[in-house]
């Protein structure tokens, strides 16, 4: 650019923020859709390292591989420099950076790229397991409601099961809660909703059927008592007579 205008042009470029990249992942994903990566880290440091997202922080972002994941042929596809919309194919195997440590097969993406993960054979558990807890994120959010002692929103470890989110919520309330009827909500990737219910019991060990591994906006209810419905109850039954009860008591008390 400025050849013509100088005998020697000497330029430095200092990256002073690097802009964020935006990229596409769909197929055998918890999450699939459209992402901005970013970098975590927003200080300005000197020499701090430039921020490059990967192809694992991208499954990461999107909340991690499912049980039909192909780990062996995962696809990218980058669209080529010119005018003319053309894209290049590259294959990534997870399953040799996962198992060998080879990060060549932890690509750095490029802004426009698009992650096609596919359908695999089922394979066996424990390399299934091993694979999730490597490419799911660290944490999830999930959301604790009714009779606990602190309802709230909270961020925990990924896998967490349903049992320890509750004692993270505080517990359930002493014999305001229903510890035979806990309900797990979850947004299922076709956008229904599914409800689910569990008899709490702190001893279950983590299973699908008793003590479930959360996913990421999960929803935990912990339902009301029998005792504590009838209590309630008649409390609103009798709040209208509270103010009247407290006139006569005075005007009683006035009276004497």
């Amino acid at each position: 650019k400025y050849k013509n205008e100088l005998i020697r042009p000497e330029l430095n470029i200092k990256l002073i923020k690097p802009r964020p990249i935006k990229i596409s992942i769909v197929g055998e994903i918890k999450r699939p859709g459209f992402y901005t990566m970013r970098d975590p880290d927003p200080r300005n440091i000197s020499g701090k390292p430039i921020y490059l997202p990967t192809i694992i922080d991208a499954i990461q972002k999107a909340g991690g591989i499912t049980q039909n994941t192909n780990l062996k042929e995962v696809i990218i596809s980058r669209k080529l420099p010119g005018k003319k919309i053309s894209y290049k194919e590259g294959k990534v195997n997870l399953l040799d950076l996962i198992f060998n440590g080879n990060h060549l097969q932890n690509t750095i993406l490029y802004d426009g790229d698009i992650i096609k993960i596919k359908k695999a054979i089922k394979m066996p558990s424990e390399i299934m397991s091993l694979a999730e807890a490597n490419l799911s994120p660290k944490n999830i959010t999930v959301s604790v409601i009714g009779k606990v002692e602190n309802p709230q929103k909270m961020e925990i470890p990924v896998n967490t099961p349903l049992n320890q989110a509750i004692l993270l919520a505080g517990g359930p309330i002493a014999w305001k809660s229903n510890k035979n009827n806990v309900e797990l909500v979850r947004v299922n990737r076709n956008g229904t909703i599914s409800k689910k219910k569990f008899k709490l019991d702190f001893s279950e060990n983590v299973s699908n059927e008793n003590n479930p591994p959360l996913s990421n906006n999960d929803i935990i209810r912990v339902k009301s008592s029998f005792i504590n419905n009838v209590g309630e109850g008649l409390a609103t039954i009798t709040k209208p007579f509270s103010n009247m009860v407290t006139a006569v008591t005075l005007y009683k008390l006035i009276e004497d």
